[in-house]
């Protein structure tokens, strides 16, 4: 409940006639004040004794002549209402202060010197003893400071915008129980004397804890001069940044609606699409983006990432300061790991024809590596089996987490026709190679730009598809690529030639698998962990059947790794068409095992010893 004083004993006595105030005390009025458009017509007597301004220019008026006196008080604060209450103070009569007018009439009674030189209990004392209580309370406070904005010159020399100010921030640091301000309550229930009437039911409630935001829609009626001195203030009591932030979120998308279009955000967005207002002119939106940038925290991780895109994306919208687009970038450039895909996909703003800004997001990357200063990367093996991540990677970290980010953005701007290819190679190539535990994405962002892109010379494929590594590619992403007819020969053949290799570590480690078992139990028993200890033994005929079988397996294995040696070397000399080579590799559809006429065939045991030796040496220098 707002505060409330009665001023003077006496009952009304003055009526309003149009534009003009009339005192019905029975004598002729013998001054004249002019207020803005409104006529008081007073008497002199009840101005000396109350005002110091009033005394000296009526004296002053008198001397130089002796007609009625006439004042015109245009620039008083608060203008003819505020002069109404101080006449009816002057004349005795019964005045209201409140949080509302308190600030208005301590101006203008400072304005009209009011001092206690002029009368005991005068106006400035009392406005003053008034304010004090008005400080003690959160609501009241916030309705004066909402109220200095009309007299803001000389509220600020009387230092009130100042103490309204160090009030809220003090309030709003401190325990809100503490003091005495309004609690919000749920409407389905009525609360008496700590008990709750529910359907009837009475039952003993716990008041609900108060959260750091209760302040933050009181706060949004502020202008933003105001605001960003009470978030001063807030920072200068070391407030926590969270806190700050949250509330900068929050005073945001209530003015500014593109904060709230197509938008993500979970907290209290019911109530920010309600109060968003959306009357402020573009002019006044891009000076309080540019505003809201330089109050957010500096701490990384304070301001949510999705929260910073989204206001970078206003920011290009409402064409803010190249300054502060560029403030925006580094912050989210600091915590890129943390952003989604949809949140980076920021339409393009300026004169290139790209569909999205593409310039932003490699200086958003670039910002990223150089806080990110990762050591040299670990040594991996050169091929990589499926499912299998580099050493070193099995958690995801920042890098790893943005690689895959990267990925999916360039597969999601490969189709723009009018991207030009180094843009596109710069973009994947800030990502070092390390940082990808499978190159899959990248594949598959190179294949989509390929197909998007058909003119570009074999040369330019060339180079696009070195930035990917044939022997990071998963098992489907390679059969993709070994059918792919957009890449070039010499990526398909070392595609094939990784997978020979693949293909060759497995059988070495079937082949030392299989010996382990025969040199563990070499009576053929074998044992079951779940036996507890007792041996189950199992027929000799069983298995005998079994390393038939795997013999028989590993006899297939043998003649398709000599048919895709004889296929690679045929490829490299006769460097054929790629239908020919899908056709006679069965990568098109299933056909049956290619038997060549090999008088040399390559047995199994050559086979492991390639994969060990000189081998797959010799292999890879005969493909390349």
């Amino acid at each position: 409940m707002a505060l409330i004083k009665l001023l003077g004993l006496k009952s009304e006595a003055f009526h309003r006639d149009g534009h003009s105030w009339l005192c019905a005390t029975g004598l002729p009025s013998d001054v004249t004040i002019e207020v803005g458009g409104m006529y008081f017509h007073l008497h002199k007597f009840p101005l000396l004794s109350r005002s110091g301004l009033l005394k000296k220019l009526i004296e002053e008026f008198w001397s130089e002549s002796e007609s009625a006196c006439v004042l015109k008080l245009h620039d008083i604060p608060g203008g003819a209402k505020a002069f109404e209450l101080i006449a009816k103070f002057c004349y005795g009569v019964k005045i209201e202060l409140t949080a509302l007018n308190v600030v208005s009439l301590r101006c203008a009674a400072e304005f009209l010197c009011m001092t206690d030189n002029y009368g005991e209990g005068n106006l400035i004392m009392e406005t003053e003893a008034f304010l004090d209580e008005v400080f003690g309370n959160w609501a009241d406070t916030m309705k004066a400071l909402e109220t200095c904005e009309q007299v803001l010159t000389y509220a600020e020399e009387l230092h009130i915008v100042s103490r309204c100010i160090d009030s809220l921030a003090m309030k709003a640091c401190a325990d809100p129980s503490l003091f005495n301000w309004p609690v919000p309550e749920s409407n389905n229930t009525h609360k008496t004397d700590g008990f709750v009437l529910w359907n009837g039911i009475s039952t003993v409630v716990k008041p609900n804890p108060i959260g750091d935001d209760w302040w933050f829609e009181d706060v949004t009626s502020l202008s933003l001069s105001l605001y960003k001195r009470l978030i001063l203030a807030l920072k200068l009591r070391s407030i926590k940044p969270e806190t700050i932030s949250s509330s900068l979120i929050y005073y945001a998308k209530r003015y500014i609606p593109l904060m709230n279009r197509q938008s993500n955000f979970n907290e209290t967005n019911h109530v920010n699409l309600r109060r968003t207002i959306s009357t402020l002119s573009e002019v006044d939106q891009r000076a309080l983006v540019e505003e809201i940038v330089e109050l957010l925290p500096n701490k990384k991780d304070v301001t949510s990432t999705k929260f910073l895109l989204r206001l970078l994306h206003t920011a290009m919208v409402l064409k803010a300061s190249p300054s502060c687009k560029e403030n925006l970038e580094k912050r989210v450039g600091a915590q890129l790991d943390q952003a989604s895909l949809v949140d980076i996909l920021l339409p393009n703003m300026g004169y290139v024809d790209t569909l999205y800004d593409i310039d932003c997001v490699q200086r958003m990357l670039d910002h990223f590596m150089s806080f990110n200063h990762p050591a040299a990367a670990s040594f991996y093996p050169c091929i990589i089996e499926e499912g299998q991540l580099m050493n070193g990677s099995d958690s995801l970290t920042p890098m790893t987490t943005v690689a895959g980010l990267v990925d999916g953005y360039l597969t999601e701007v490969a189709p723009d026709v009018n991207l030009k290819l180094p843009k596109f190679e710069a973009l994947a190539a800030v990502i070092p190679g390390y940082a990808r535990p499978l190159d899959d994405g990248l594949y598959h962002a190179i294949d989509i730009y390929l197909k998007a892109h058909p003119w570009i010379t074999d040369y330019e494929r060339e180079q696009l598809c070195r930035l990917m590594d044939c022997q990071k590619l998963s098992l489907d992403a390679s059969t993709h690529a070994a059918q792919n007819e957009r890449l070039p020969l010499r990526v398909v053949v070392q595609v094939l030639f990784f997978e020979q290799l693949r293909l060759r570590t497995s059988i070495s480690g079937w082949f030392i698998v299989d010996n382990l078992e025969n040199s563990q139990n070499p009576s053929g028993n074998l044992g079951h962990p779940g036996d507890e200890g007792c041996r189950q033994i199992v027929p000799a005929e069983d298995q005998v059947v079994g390393r038939d079988e795997m013999k028989e397996r590993v006899h297939e294995l043998e003649k398709k790794c000599s048919s895709m040696k004889q296929e690679l070397e045929k490829l490299v000399k006769t460097k054929k068409t790629w239908r020919i080579i899908a056709k006679r590799l069965g990568f098109k559809q299933k056909s049956e095992p290619c038997y060549p006429k090999e008088p040399k065939s390559c047995t199994f045991k050559e086979s492991v010893a390639s994969v060990n030796g000189k081998q797959s040496h010799k292999d890879y220098e005969a493909v390349h």
